[in-house]
């Protein structure tokens, strides 16, 4: 399999302090992937510095066996729902309907035939009765549901999300998580910033494990074990005991 990402000496700094140091890691293509670790890790930070949303220090990203800037239209990202205006005045469709401008351009209005498509999307996380909404009027997981849709429009092969579980109801969380493995067993390439320890094992074919520095990187069963989980997460391991004991 081809890697899909692949990452060397990442260095990431905030105003001078760094944030990552020394990131190495590659990713086949076909591989849902969970970034977990402390809070302050670098996790969001990782995910960023893929896109160029922060510039690096130092280091070579591949994603899709190219730079991003040969790939960016074969890459969706859903940020974290706290960094969205969700009072900006636009419906869940044509919200939805972004996600096809990257294959028709900006200053082409979509066609009927990717109208139709947006719909698709919104069937498929069962969001279509709810088109007509402003965004802002969703709960937050009908609200990460249209997220993920606009998403599945632009018909990515990666897929990168940011704490997409986060202040969302189960049914939601469920459904997301369904349709993850479904474009996984389909070939695409999904990366998760996971918060939750609890679900790593069952959400995730391969983990990176990451505080600052990366930790460990490989499958589940072999980056999920107490030890090794403790590397990261150091003073809260009594926490941890009890987490992986479940």
């Amino acid at each position: 399999m081809k890697d899909a990402i692949a990452v060397s000496n990442l260095n990431v700094s905030y105003y001078g302090k760094e944030v990552l140091h020394n990131i190495n890691f590659s990713i086949e293509q076909g591989k849902l992937t969970g970034i977990i670790g402390p809070n302050g890790a670098g996790k969001s930070t990782l995910l960023k510095s893929l896109l160029n949303l922060i510039g690096k220090d130092k280091g070579d990203i591949m994603l899709l066996g190219s730079n991003l800037k040969g790939v960016r239209k074969r890459i969706a990202y859903v940020p974290q729902r706290s960094t969205i205006d969700w009072d900006f005045p636009i419906t869940v469709k044509d919200t939805v309907l972004i996600g096809t401008y990257p294959a028709i351009g900006l200053m082409k209005r979509p066609s009927r035939k990717e109208k139709a498509w947006a719909m698709q999307c919104l069937e498929k996380v069962n969001m279509a009765e709810y088109q007509d909404r402003q965004i802002g009027e969703l709960s937050g997981g009908q609200q990460q549901r249209v997220f993920l849709a606009r998403a599945l429009a632009q018909k990515a092969d990666l897929f990168l999300l940011d704490e997409p579980f986060v202040g969302i109801d189960v049914t939601s969380e469920e459904m997301i998580v369904k349709i993850l493995k479904e474009l996984r067993d389909e070939g695409k390439t999904i990366i998760v910033v996971h918060h939750d320890l609890k679900k790593a094992e069952e959400y995730f074919d391969e983990l990176l494990l990451l505080n600052r520095e990366l930790i460990a990187a490989g499958s589940v069963k072999e980056v999920y074990t107490p030890g090794i989980i403790a590397k990261a997460y150091g003073s809260q391991l009594s926490f941890l005991n009890e987490v992986m004991a479940k």
